[in-house]
């Protein structure tokens, strides 16, 4: 068994296309409308990671208070790495992408916290 996809729940999906494209270096998978929402899955830009970021519509209502319940209480969504996290942190904020948490370090790693624009606070470390 392996992971093929894993769903991160947005506000808005062309908000959120954009953002996962345009500001954190995504590559568009699939873009398929579906009638109310789209079949919409980012990918890792230039990897052989098959993994797809399936970016659903928080339109349900358990899936709107689980994703304002994690925001609110300050939890990420998800978790992204990167090898440098200091050079990726002032990439993103050149982009206009707000940080929650500047990088520090927490035990052996490096971590800082942006807001998604699209309700989630995503995790970033270096390892």
């Amino acid at each position: 068994m392996k992971i093929v996809a894993t769903s991160i729940f947005v506000e808005d999906q062309e908000r959120a296309r954009d953002f996962y494209t345009e500001k954190l270096g995504f590559e568009l998978k699939h873009d398929i409308d579906m009638g109310d929402a789209k079949w919409l899955t980012v990918t890792e830009a230039n990897s052989d990671n098959p993994v797809e970021i399936v970016l659903e519509p928080n339109s349900n209502p358990v899936a709107k208070n689980y994703q304002l319940g994690l925001f609110n209480e300050g939890i990420p969504a998800t978790m992204f790495a990167t090898s440098n996290l200091t050079q990726e942190y002032e990439t993103l904020v050149a982009k206009g992408v707000k940080f929650i948490t500047e990088p520090k370090a927490v035990g052996d790693i490096k971590l800082a916290v942006f807001d998604d624009t699209c309700g989630n606070l995503i995790q970033l470390i270096e390892q």
